[in-house]
């Protein structure tokens, strides 16, 4: 499974690409895996503010329904209008193409390395 080195993660399962003080947000393969066929993503709006651990958004597959909760504090920039229109997107590409949201950062609480998000996943 994997779990690249050069991002963040959650305990929620996200992770998170920082450049700067923008965010980008995804789901790990791990719980795209547990998912499922993504079926339908509902994302934040730009313009939307995040708290982090407030839920934000859901990933619908044909198993059941996930919630998305922000992992970081601050404002929706950008949406992956790709990934609402195709959503089996997230399960072929979670890390690259299946991202979700870009977030101006305005608050960033403790994240989990790679290291520390696989031994939580018992990878």
């Amino acid at each position: 499974m994997s779990v690249p080195n050069d991002l963040q993660y959650t305990a929620e399962h996200e992770w998170v690409r920082l450049d700067g003080d923008v965010a980008t947000v995804g789901i790990t393969q791990y719980a795209a895996d547990a998912l499922g066929d993504v079926v339908y993503v509902d994302l934040p709006k730009v313009g939307a503010a995040m708290t982090a651990g407030a839920i934000v958004g859901e990933v619908e597959s044909t198993k059941s329904v996930g919630e998305l909760y922000a992992p970081l504090d601050g404002e929706v920039v950008e949406a992956n209008d790709a990934v609402a229109a195709a959503p089996e997107t997230i399960n072929a590409d979670p890390y690259g193409d299946g991202w979700l949201v870009k977030v101006r950062v305005s608050g960033t609480p403790a994240l989990l390395s790679a290291d520390e998000y696989r031994a939580l996943i018992g990878g």
